[in-house]
C-alpha cells in the first residue's frame, strides 16, 4: 500500500495549490506564479538528485541509453527528458487557457478528467498493455466525482483545482469555448505526457530523486526566461514570497518525490488516476479554510470520488502488482 499511499499524498499536496494562491498577492498573474513555482521546486528537485548522486545513494542511468520503443524504436534518454520538460511547461499555460476561457469548473473537470483516462490510453498504445477493469471502473467513478464537485451536475456552485496550477469556483451556464476545451485538454495530455516520460526513465533503471530532479531541472531552466517576460513585484513581497515557497517546495519538490516514489512502482495510468484526490483536498481545503459553501451535489460528488479512490487502492484478490521499476533502497 506504501506506493499508493505515497501518490495520494503527493496530491494532497497538490490540492493545497488554490489555498495557498488564495492567500497570496492578487496582482501576481497565473503565468508568473505558474513559472515561479517551476523554476523553485524544479531547482530543489534537482539539487536533490544532485546531492544523492554525489552522496551516492541514487543509481542513475548511462548517459544516453535507450529502451525498445513501438514498433522496434529506440528512444534515447535524453529525448525523454526533453519529452518529460516540455509536458511539465505545457501543462500551465494550456490549464490556465482553458480555466480563463471556459471558468475553473469546466476547465477543471476536462483538464483533470482527461488525464487519466489520456494517460491510460497512451500507455495502453505504447506498450500494448491494458490499464485493467479496475483501473477502468476506478477512473470513470473518480471523474463522475469531479464532475460533480465542479457543479457542472445539478444545481449550485462548485469548487475546482488545477493540477499543477490553480484553484478556484465555477459552476455551469455559462457559453462553452471550444478552443478552451482544447486546452483543457491539451493540459490532460500534457500531464500524461510527463508522466509517461518519467515512467520511462524508471523503468530503465533511474531513481525518482534522478528522474524527477533531470526531468523538472530542466523544466525549471526553461521556465526562467517566461517568469522575465512577466511582471515579478509580487515576489518582493511577504505573502508572495511565501506562496512561491510554498508552492515550489511543497507542491511541487515534496510531491514530485512522492509522485516519482509512486510512480516507480505502479503502472502510469493507475499514479494518473490516484492524482485525482488532488481536487478532493482543494474542496475540502476550499470549505474548511477558505469558507467556501459546498452544495448537496458537490458533498456527493466528494463520496464518489472517494469511493473511486478507494476501488483502486484497495488490495483486490488476484490482482497483480506490476514489479518495481528501482530497487527499494532507492
Amino acid at each position: 500500500m506504501l506506493p499508493y499511499l505515497a501518490v495520494l499524498l503527493a496530491a494532497v499536496c497538490f490540492g493545497t495549490t488554490g489555498t495557498a494562491q488564495a492567500f497570496g498577492p492578487s496582482d501576481a498573474s497565473s503565468v508568473s506564479i505558474g513559472a515561479a513555482r517551476i523554476l523553485i521546486g524544479g531547482a530543489v528537485l534537482a539539487a536533490v538528485a544532485l546531492l544523492l548522486r554525489m552522496r551516492g545513494r541514487a543509481r542513475a542511468g548511462s548517459p544516453a541509453p535507450a529502451i525498445p520503443g513501438p514498433g522496434g524504436r529506440r528512444t534515447p534518454s535524453w529525448l525523454l527528458l526533453l519529452i518529460g520538460a516540455a509536458g511539465v511547461l505545457a501543462y500551465q499555460p494550456a490549464f490556465f487557457l482553458g480555466t480563463s476561457q471556459n471558468g475553473v469548473a469546466v476547465g477543471t473537470v476536462v483538464a483533470l478528467g482527461s488525464a487519466p483516462i489520456i494517460t491510460g490510453l497512451l500507455d495502453w498504445a505504447l506498450h500494448r498493455r491494458f490499464p485493467g477493469a479496475i483501473w477502468l471502473v476506478a477512473t470513470l467513478v473518480a471523474t463522475l466525482g469531479v464532475v460533480l464537485i465542479s457543479g457542472l451536475i445539478g444545481i449550485g456552485s462548485g469548487t475546482g483545482a488545477g493540477g499543477g496550477g490553480g484553484s478556484g469556483t465555477g459552476g455551469a451556464g455559462a457559453p462553452i469555448s471550444f478552443s478552451g476545451l482544447l486546452a483543457s485538454v491539451g493540459a490532460g495530455a500534457s500531464y500524461a505526457v510527463y508522466t509517461l516520460a518519467s515512467k520511462a526513465l524508471l523503468e530503465r533503471g533511474w531513481t525518482p530523486s534522478s528522474t524527477m530532479g533531470s526531468v523538472f531541472g530542466l523544466a525549471a531552466a526553461f521556465s526562467i526566461p517566461l517568469l522575465l517576460t512577466t511582471d515579478i513585484r509580487w515576489l518582493a513581497t511577504a505573502p508572495g514570497l511565501a506562496m512561491a515557497l510554498w508552492l515550489g517546495l511543497v507542491t511541487t519538490a515534496v510531491a514530485y518525490l512522492l509522485f516519482g516514489w509512486g510512480l516507480g512502482r505502479l503502472r502510469a495510468s493507475t499514479v494518473s488516476t490516484l492524482t485525482l484526490a488532488e481536487p478532493l483536498t482543494a474542496t475540502l481545503l476550499g470549505t474548511l479554510v477558505l469558507g467556501e459553501v459546498l452544495s448537496g451535489v458537490a458533498v456527493a460528488g466528494l463520496i464518489v470520488l472517494a469511493a473511486g479512490l478507494v476501488i483502486l487502492a484497495v488490495p483486490w484478490r488476484g490482482r497483480r502488482s506490476p514489479a518495481p521499476a528501482v530497487s527499494p533502497s532507492s
